[in-house]
């Protein structure tokens, strides 16, 4: 079938479509693609199209598709039941395996998405400090959270709609935003609301307005004024935990946070999350403290025996060194074409996670991120498309390379995208 028809099917039964925004190619136009299957650094349409994938389900896969020894792993698990509904031995391993890469966090509990990591997490910071507040960058995504999708990137980014109807104003009023990487306007909120404050969030290097990287010191102010002012700093690290390092970005950055939520790389790609911290603070979660949270599939043994397996993997044998030198190439060489043909585009990247935006300019917070040219990066994304490589539909996304793209497939990559900026400029 199709990719249209399959997509006129799709309108009759889901909300444009889709189950997530931005799958419905709003941001780059066209038909979105209906994929059925993942091998490697592939993925394969329901015509048998084959992709160079590096969108890798928007993160998880740093190992790629289904890899073997994943496969096998679930595949012995599900024998055994799919969700019980109580506490497994699973539940454990996987909490000291992300201790062991995590020393920020001393207790973890686990969930089954971002969102929910990041909900819990607010809500335990308002708890242990009687405070109603929430500092976000401006840009910042965190999950489709009623009180920080204000100001808000990813799909909110894409679709410019950063403040989402259903939102009760008397909430987002509770929802203070500063720019990234602004060290004068940090200080200044801080001034003004720092003793009101329960909580700052954000994303380390933020991966949802594109990949942004943090200016020096500026993560080492953000966690001095918030010790100085009894505010929880909440790392998201959904995107950039076990990618950047073992520990993430806060063990690349050195730079200890209260809280941290994980996800993605977490679930080998299947649904699970998690946020954890100091004992002090995570021991006020029910049943032993007052704060609420609970979840009927939290930590179900599928998604634990997926967590575990990954984890062993990257912490027994970490791949990142490897994985950021192919992925340093893989960027020196298309920053040569750029620098070359003098194209007005930006590569902006760290690890293996990077974003290719259309303008000359610096990209270094949510306003400069917007002010790029989303029709040529529209018309790249499906030239690129065409020629059967697969991208994250929206510029304002972070794409990936995993340790399945080997330096053939990345050398390919760079002659594709040439030739696509060729045809564009």
């Amino acid at each position: 079938m199709k990719q249209s028809n399959l997509f006129k099917e799709a309108l009759k039964h889901l909300p444009s479509g889709v189950n997530s925004p931005v799958r419905a190619f709003g941001a780059v136009g066209g038909t979105p693609v209906f994929m059925k299957r993942g091998r490697g650094a592939f993925v394969y349409d329901e015509s048998g199209k084959r992709y160079l994938d590096f969108c890798l389900s928007w993160g998880p896969l740093i190992f790629g598709h289904a890899p073997a020894g994943l496969v096998k792993a679930l595949q012995r698990e599900v024998k055994n039941g799919t969700s019980f509904g109580a506490a497994t031995k699973k539940e454990t391993e996987l909490a000291q395996l992300i201790k062991k890469a995590f020393p920020s966090i001393e207790k973890v509990r686990l969930v089954s998405s971002g969102t929910e990591a990041v909900m819990s997490a607010i809500r335990l910071a308002r708890g242990v400090t009687g405070r109603k507040k929430i500092l976000k960058i401006e840009g910042g995504y965190h999950g489709h959270v009623d009180s920080l999708l204000v100001r808000a990137g990813s799909g909110g980014a894409t679709f410019g709609i950063p403040d989402s109807l259903g939102v009760p104003e008397e909430l987002a009023k509770l929802t203070i935003t500063v720019p990234f990487n602004h060290f004068e306007a940090l200080h200044e909120i801080f001034r003004r609301e720092g003793r009101r404050l329960a909580a700052f969030i954000l994303e380390p290097v933020p991966a949802n307005m594109g990949v942004v990287l943090p200016k020096p010191g500026y993560l080492k102010e953000v966690r001095s004024l918030t010790k100085k002012y009894g505010v929880l700093l909440i790392f998201d690290e959904v995107i950039t935990g076990f990618r950047l390092a073992q520990g993430g970005a806060q063990e690349r950055f050195s730079i200890e946070p209260d809280l941290t939520c994980l996800g993605k790389i977490l679930g080998g790609g299947l649904p699970l999350a998690a946020f954890g911290g100091k004992s002090k603070w995570m021991d006020e979660l029910v049943p032993e403290g007052k704060v609420y949270q609970a979840g009927t599939l939290s930590g179900n043994p599928l998604a634990a025996r997926a967590a575990i397996w990954t984890l062993q993997k990257l912490i027994g044998s970490p791949p990142t060194p490897a994985l950021e030198r192919k992925s340093e190439n893989f960027y020196g060489a298309l920053k040569d074409r750029i620098r070359h043909f003098r194209w007005p585009v930006r590569l902006n990247a760290l690890g293996s996670m990077f974003t290719i935006f259309f303008g000359t300019h610096p990209v270094d917070d949510f306003r400069s991120a917007q002010l790029c040219d989303t029709r040529l990066f529209a018309q790249f994304f499906h030239g690129a498309l065409e020629k059967g490589i697969y991208l994250a539909p929206s510029q304002f996304e972070a794409n990936f390379v995993s340790t399945a793209h080997t330096e053939q497939d990345l050398r390919r990559a760079v002659t594709v995208f040439e030739r696509v900026l060729r045809k564009i400029f």
